[in-house]
């Protein structure tokens, strides 16, 4: 199983980013909204036993819950170029306290450490030789965008399976948040 840990979203808020979604950038494969989400943890590759001992690990866990403000466009580039569109979240530090948990939770069980500084977004597209002026002029376009605060309750368990279009995301263990 591919496996992930993230923050889901809801509904209404999915179809509020997705209105971003869709228009002047050639190059670019958008994420459809039922894969949006606020990625805590990837985790990659697991065999079916190391699982087990993932979702024992996370269910321990105790934080509590808090609201989560999406705002803000930005890309990711590697090598000067970009490779994905990302709306951004505001940083709290209820968010920063859980993802810091949940990390120290996998180690502890022995995981490799998550190289990457954690940087809380959306993934809205991914880009593949998209044209960099269209992309600045978009997000300077939608780079105002706050969605109102939602709560969060619980952070999921994700498996991934990749597809030809997109990836087909399955919650599979939610997580109460107090």
């Amino acid at each position: 199983m591919r496996l992930f840990v993230a923050l889901d979203l809801p509904w209404e808020l999915r179809q509020r980013i997705a209105t971003l979604a869709g228009a002047g950038i050639p190059g670019a494969r958008w994420v459809p909204p039922e894969n949006y989400h606020v990625t805590l943890r990837f985790i990659g590759e697991t065999p079916g036993h190391r699982a087990e001992e993932i979702d024992v690990a996370l269910a321990g866990l105790r934080a509590r819950g808090f609201s989560l403000t999406l705002a803000g466009l930005g890309t990711f580039t590697r090598g000067g170029r970009s490779t994905a569109l990302w709306v951004g979240v505001e940083r709290n530090p209820q968010l920063d306290h859980l993802q810091t948990k949940i990390e120290t939770a996998l180690q502890r069980i022995g995981l490799e450490p998550e190289r990457r500084r954690f940087q809380p977004h959306l993934t809205l597209a991914r880009l593949d030789n998209v044209a960099e002026g269209k992309l600045v002029s978009f997000v300077q376009a939608h780079n105002l965008f706050r969605a109102d605060p939602v709560p969060v309750e619980h952070f999921t368990l994700f498996s991934s399976q990749l597809g030809k279009e997109a990836s087909v995301y399955t919650a599979e263990v939610e997580y109460a948040l107090a």
